[in-house]
Protein backbone atom coordinates (compact mmCIF):
# COMPACT_ATOMS: atom_id res chain seq x y z
CA UNK A 1 0.00 0.00 0.00
CA UNK A 2 2.73 2.35 0.95
CA UNK A 3 4.50 1.65 -2.65
CA UNK A 4 1.47 1.91 -4.05
CA UNK A 5 0.52 5.15 -2.33
CA UNK A 6 4.27 6.14 -3.25
CA UNK A 7 3.75 6.12 -7.33
CA UNK A 8 -0.48 7.66 -7.53
CA UNK A 9 1.67 10.90 -5.53
CA UNK A 10 4.92 10.29 -8.16
CA UNK A 11 1.79 10.16 -11.25
CA UNK A 12 0.12 13.14 -9.73
CA UNK A 13 2.94 15.37 -9.84
CA UNK A 14 4.38 14.33 -13.08
CA UNK A 15 1.86 16.56 -14.76
CA UNK A 16 2.55 19.22 -12.83
CA UNK A 17 6.24 18.95 -13.08
CA UNK A 18 5.76 19.36 -16.62
CA UNK A 19 3.35 22.46 -16.74
CA UNK A 20 6.27 24.49 -14.55
CA UNK A 21 8.66 23.45 -16.91
CA UNK A 22 6.44 24.76 -19.79
CA UNK A 23 5.57 27.95 -17.88
CA UNK A 24 9.48 28.25 -17.49
CA UNK A 25 10.79 27.78 -21.13
CA UNK A 26 7.58 29.86 -22.78
CA UNK A 27 8.76 33.09 -20.40
CA UNK A 28 12.16 32.63 -21.73
CA UNK A 29 11.50 32.26 -24.85
CA UNK A 30 9.35 35.88 -24.49
CA UNK A 31 12.37 37.00 -22.97
CA UNK A 32 14.42 36.61 -25.61
CA UNK A 33 12.74 37.86 -28.29
CA UNK A 34 11.51 41.19 -26.45
CA UNK A 35 15.59 41.50 -26.21
CA UNK A 36 16.46 41.09 -29.30
CA UNK A 37 15.01 44.17 -30.85
CA UNK A 38 16.18 46.13 -27.45
CA UNK A 39 19.84 44.94 -28.26
CA UNK A 40 19.43 45.36 -32.17
CA UNK A 41 17.92 48.97 -31.36
CA UNK A 42 20.57 49.99 -28.70
CA UNK A 43 23.56 49.18 -31.67
CA UNK A 44 21.56 51.10 -34.19
CA UNK A 45 21.40 53.99 -31.57
CA UNK A 46 25.31 53.57 -30.88
CA UNK A 47 25.87 53.97 -34.68
CA UNK A 48 23.45 57.08 -35.27
CA UNK A 49 25.10 58.60 -32.07
CA UNK A 50 28.82 58.10 -32.93
CA UNK A 51 28.13 59.54 -36.59
CA UNK A 52 26.56 62.06 -34.77
CA UNK A 53 29.68 63.00 -32.59
CA UNK A 54 31.73 62.64 -35.52
CA UNK A 55 30.09 65.29 -37.76
CA UNK A 56 29.69 67.52 -34.54
CA UNK A 57 32.68 70.06 -35.15
CA UNK A 58 35.36 69.48 -32.04
CA UNK A 59 35.56 72.36 -29.84
CA UNK A 60 38.69 74.26 -30.82
CA UNK A 61 38.85 72.66 -34.21
CA UNK A 62 39.66 74.86 -37.54
CA UNK A 63 36.51 75.91 -39.17
CA UNK A 64 36.54 75.96 -42.95
CA UNK A 65 37.25 79.71 -44.89
CA UNK A 66 33.63 80.10 -46.44
CA UNK A 67 33.67 83.10 -48.34
CA UNK A 68 31.93 83.74 -51.96
CA UNK A 69 34.58 86.30 -53.18
CA UNK A 70 37.90 86.54 -53.01
CA UNK A 71 39.47 89.68 -53.23
CA UNK A 72 43.61 89.64 -54.23
CA UNK A 73 45.96 92.60 -54.42
CA UNK A 74 48.88 93.01 -56.57
CA UNK A 75 51.35 95.17 -57.92
CA UNK A 76 51.04 96.26 -61.92
CA UNK A 77 54.30 96.71 -63.23
CA UNK A 78 56.61 93.92 -62.65
CA UNK A 79 56.55 91.81 -65.74
CA UNK A 80 56.45 88.39 -65.86
CA UNK A 81 54.40 88.39 -62.76
CA UNK A 82 52.08 91.17 -62.95
CA UNK A 83 51.71 93.81 -65.37
CA UNK A 84 49.46 95.31 -68.38
CA UNK A 85 49.41 93.97 -71.81
CA UNK A 86 48.81 96.12 -74.72
CA UNK A 87 45.13 96.72 -74.41
CA UNK A 88 45.42 97.79 -70.68
CA UNK A 89 44.04 94.49 -68.93
CA UNK A 90 45.82 93.26 -65.68
CA UNK A 91 47.81 89.89 -66.64
CA UNK A 92 51.20 87.96 -65.48
CA UNK A 93 51.37 84.92 -63.75
CA UNK A 94 50.67 86.08 -60.33
CA UNK A 95 47.13 87.32 -61.76
CA UNK A 96 46.48 84.15 -63.50
CA UNK A 97 47.33 81.60 -60.50
CA UNK A 98 44.72 83.78 -58.26
CA UNK A 99 42.58 83.15 -60.69
CA UNK A 100 43.17 79.38 -60.79
CA UNK A 101 42.60 79.62 -56.88
CA UNK A 102 39.21 81.03 -57.05
CA UNK A 103 38.38 78.40 -59.58
CA UNK A 104 39.65 75.76 -57.19
CA UNK A 105 37.64 76.94 -54.37
CA UNK A 106 34.43 77.50 -56.41
CA UNK A 107 34.72 81.75 -55.60
CA UNK A 108 34.16 84.69 -57.47
CA UNK A 109 37.67 86.48 -58.43
CA UNK A 110 38.09 90.09 -57.73
CA UNK A 111 41.86 90.70 -58.35
CA UNK A 112 42.94 94.74 -58.23
CA UNK A 113 46.59 96.97 -58.70
CA UNK A 114 47.85 98.75 -55.59
CA UNK A 115 51.41 100.48 -55.61
CA UNK A 116 54.07 98.29 -54.15
CA UNK A 117 54.12 100.49 -50.85
CA UNK A 118 50.35 99.98 -50.03
CA UNK A 119 50.56 96.53 -50.66
CA UNK A 120 50.18 95.47 -47.02
CA UNK A 121 49.18 98.57 -45.52
CA UNK A 122 45.94 97.92 -47.77
CA UNK A 123 45.86 94.22 -46.68
CA UNK A 124 45.56 95.13 -43.13
CA UNK A 125 42.73 97.19 -43.91
CA UNK A 126 39.20 94.57 -44.22
CA UNK A 127 38.69 95.51 -47.75
CA UNK A 128 41.35 93.02 -48.98
CA UNK A 129 41.63 88.82 -48.68
CA UNK A 130 45.18 88.58 -49.63
CA UNK A 131 48.37 89.80 -51.49
CA UNK A 132 49.74 88.01 -54.67
CA UNK A 133 52.65 89.92 -56.12
CA UNK A 134 55.83 88.35 -55.39
CA UNK A 135 56.35 89.32 -52.01
CA UNK A 136 59.34 86.91 -50.35
CA UNK A 137 58.89 85.54 -47.45
CA UNK A 138 61.63 86.69 -44.86
CA UNK A 139 61.43 87.82 -41.53
CA UNK A 140 60.34 91.51 -42.09
CA UNK A 141 57.37 90.63 -43.93
CA UNK A 142 56.50 87.69 -41.77
CA UNK A 143 56.52 90.70 -38.99
CA UNK A 144 53.06 91.56 -40.73
CA UNK A 145 51.35 89.38 -42.46
CA UNK A 146 50.84 85.26 -42.88
CA UNK A 147 51.68 83.29 -45.68
CA UNK A 148 51.26 80.81 -47.29
CA UNK A 149 53.66 77.74 -48.81
CA UNK A 150 56.11 79.30 -51.41
CA UNK A 151 54.26 79.07 -54.85
CA UNK A 152 57.17 80.54 -56.64
CA UNK A 153 61.36 80.62 -56.20
CA UNK A 154 63.45 82.18 -58.20
CA UNK A 155 67.00 80.00 -57.93
CA UNK A 156 70.72 81.18 -58.99
CA UNK A 157 72.36 79.96 -61.80
CA UNK A 158 75.12 79.80 -63.70
CA UNK A 159 75.54 80.98 -67.14
CA UNK A 160 78.23 80.36 -70.18
CA UNK A 161 78.77 80.47 -73.42
CA UNK A 162 77.42 78.39 -75.80
CA UNK A 163 80.38 76.50 -76.54
CA UNK A 164 80.87 76.16 -72.74
CA UNK A 165 77.62 75.41 -71.36
CA UNK A 166 77.59 71.61 -70.88
CA UNK A 167 79.97 71.52 -67.72
CA UNK A 168 78.68 70.36 -64.53
CA UNK A 169 79.61 73.47 -62.46
CA UNK A 170 80.82 72.28 -58.79
CA UNK A 171 84.00 74.39 -57.13
CA UNK A 172 86.32 71.36 -58.29
CA UNK A 173 85.51 71.97 -61.49
CA UNK A 174 85.59 76.11 -61.99
CA UNK A 175 88.88 76.26 -60.37
CA UNK A 176 91.10 79.60 -61.16
CA UNK A 177 87.90 80.05 -63.66
CA UNK A 178 86.63 83.72 -63.96
CA UNK A 179 82.81 83.88 -62.09
CA UNK A 180 81.42 87.86 -62.93
CA UNK A 181 78.96 88.47 -60.90
CA UNK A 182 76.71 91.36 -59.56
CA UNK A 183 78.47 93.48 -56.44
CA UNK A 184 76.80 93.15 -53.38
CA UNK A 185 74.44 90.90 -53.99
CA UNK A 186 73.47 87.40 -52.29
CA UNK A 187 74.93 85.49 -54.82
CA UNK A 188 78.65 87.34 -54.64
CA UNK A 189 78.15 86.15 -50.50
CA UNK A 190 77.21 82.62 -51.87
CA UNK A 191 80.26 82.41 -54.26
CA UNK A 192 82.63 83.81 -51.95
CA UNK A 193 81.93 81.15 -49.55
CA UNK A 194 81.66 78.57 -52.05
CA UNK A 195 83.73 79.12 -54.96
CA UNK A 196 86.88 80.46 -53.36
CA UNK A 197 89.17 79.03 -55.87
CA UNK A 198 87.51 80.30 -58.46
CA UNK A 199 88.51 84.20 -59.77
CA UNK A 200 85.11 86.20 -58.66
CA UNK A 201 84.88 88.95 -60.29
CA UNK A 202 81.95 91.85 -59.55
CA UNK A 203 80.23 94.29 -61.42
CA UNK A 204 78.36 97.04 -61.22
CA UNK A 205 75.27 96.30 -63.29
CA UNK A 206 73.90 94.04 -66.04
CA UNK A 207 74.47 95.15 -68.76
CA UNK A 208 78.44 95.46 -68.27
CA UNK A 209 78.49 91.81 -66.54
CA UNK A 210 76.81 90.27 -69.79
CA UNK A 211 79.15 91.96 -72.20
CA UNK A 212 81.89 90.67 -70.52
CA UNK A 213 80.27 87.05 -71.12
CA UNK A 214 79.74 87.79 -74.79
CA UNK A 215 83.07 89.14 -74.99
CA UNK A 216 85.41 86.76 -73.30
CA UNK A 217 86.35 88.58 -70.46
CA UNK A 218 84.70 85.91 -68.18
CA UNK A 219 83.83 81.83 -68.31
CA UNK A 220 80.36 82.42 -66.07
CA UNK A 221 77.80 84.66 -64.86
CA UNK A 222 75.93 83.94 -61.42
CA UNK A 223 72.90 84.94 -60.61
CA UNK A 224 69.21 85.67 -60.55
CA UNK A 225 67.82 82.84 -62.93
CA UNK A 226 64.68 84.22 -63.81
CA UNK A 227 66.80 87.70 -64.86
CA UNK A 228 68.95 84.69 -66.58
CA UNK A 229 66.35 82.95 -68.60
CA UNK A 230 64.87 86.24 -70.28
CA UNK A 231 68.27 87.30 -71.14
CA UNK A 232 69.32 84.23 -73.05
CA UNK A 233 65.82 84.16 -74.98
CA UNK A 234 66.27 87.58 -75.70
CA UNK A 235 67.78 89.32 -78.46
CA UNK A 236 70.35 91.34 -76.38
CA UNK A 237 72.10 87.75 -75.96
CA UNK A 238 71.99 87.06 -79.96
CA UNK A 239 72.12 82.98 -78.93
CA UNK A 240 75.49 83.67 -77.61
CA UNK A 241 75.06 81.76 -74.53
CA UNK A 242 73.23 78.76 -72.19
CA UNK A 243 72.50 77.86 -68.44
CA UNK A 244 75.01 75.80 -67.32
CA UNK A 245 75.09 72.89 -64.39
CA UNK A 246 71.79 73.09 -62.00
CA UNK A 247 70.06 75.34 -59.71
CA UNK A 248 71.16 76.60 -56.23
CA UNK A 249 68.08 77.28 -53.91
CA UNK A 250 69.99 77.43 -51.10
CA UNK A 251 67.70 79.72 -48.31
CA UNK A 252 70.05 80.91 -46.51
CA UNK A 253 71.17 83.06 -49.60
CA UNK A 254 68.12 83.06 -51.93
CA UNK A 255 65.37 83.14 -49.33
CA UNK A 256 62.44 80.73 -48.91
CA UNK A 257 60.74 81.85 -52.47
CA UNK A 258 57.30 84.21 -52.52
CA UNK A 259 54.06 83.28 -50.87
CA UNK A 260 50.36 84.81 -50.88
CA UNK A 261 50.08 87.28 -47.81
CA UNK A 262 46.84 87.23 -45.51
CA UNK A 263 46.64 89.26 -42.32
CA UNK A 264 47.78 88.07 -39.16
CA UNK A 265 46.08 85.20 -37.36
CA UNK A 266 43.36 84.92 -40.90
CA UNK A 267 44.06 80.68 -40.43
CA UNK A 268 40.62 79.74 -42.04
CA UNK A 269 41.83 81.53 -45.32
CA UNK A 270 45.47 80.64 -45.16
CA UNK A 271 44.20 76.78 -45.17
CA UNK A 272 42.07 77.13 -48.00
CA UNK A 273 44.95 78.79 -50.04
CA UNK A 274 47.15 76.34 -48.92
CA UNK A 275 44.79 73.59 -49.89
CA UNK A 276 44.18 75.31 -53.64
CA UNK A 277 48.22 75.55 -54.31
CA UNK A 278 48.25 72.25 -53.60
CA UNK A 279 45.84 71.29 -55.55
CA UNK A 280 46.92 73.16 -58.57
CA UNK A 281 50.39 72.04 -58.15
CA UNK A 282 49.30 68.42 -58.09
CA UNK A 283 47.94 69.06 -61.91
CA UNK A 284 48.96 70.37 -65.19
CA UNK A 285 47.88 74.00 -64.60
CA UNK A 286 50.81 74.84 -62.64
CA UNK A 287 53.18 73.79 -65.16
CA UNK A 288 50.92 75.45 -67.61
CA UNK A 289 51.24 78.32 -66.08
CA UNK A 290 54.85 78.36 -66.20
CA UNK A 291 55.34 77.73 -69.85
CA UNK A 292 53.16 80.43 -70.43
CA UNK A 293 55.14 83.11 -68.50
CA UNK A 294 58.59 81.52 -68.63
CA UNK A 295 59.79 80.14 -72.58
CA UNK A 296 62.82 78.13 -70.75
CA UNK A 297 62.59 76.36 -68.22
CA UNK A 298 65.31 77.84 -64.97
CA UNK A 299 65.15 74.85 -62.58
Amino acid sequence: MAGSSRMRSVAIAMPFLHNIVMSVLIILFNVTLASAPFAQSTDGDRQRDQSKAEARPTKGAEQPWQGSVLRFLTDSDYPPFNYYDEEGALVGFNVDLARAICLELDVQCDIEPANWDELIPSLNKNGVDAVIASLAINAKNLQRVDFTVQYFRSPARFVARANNSDIQIKPETVVDRKIGVIANTAHQAYLNDFFQTSEIIAFKDHSELRSALQGGDIDFIFGDGVGLMFWINGTEAAGCCNFAGGSFTEPKYFGDGIGIAVRKGNRRLLIALNEALEEIRGTSRYEELMLRYFPLKFY
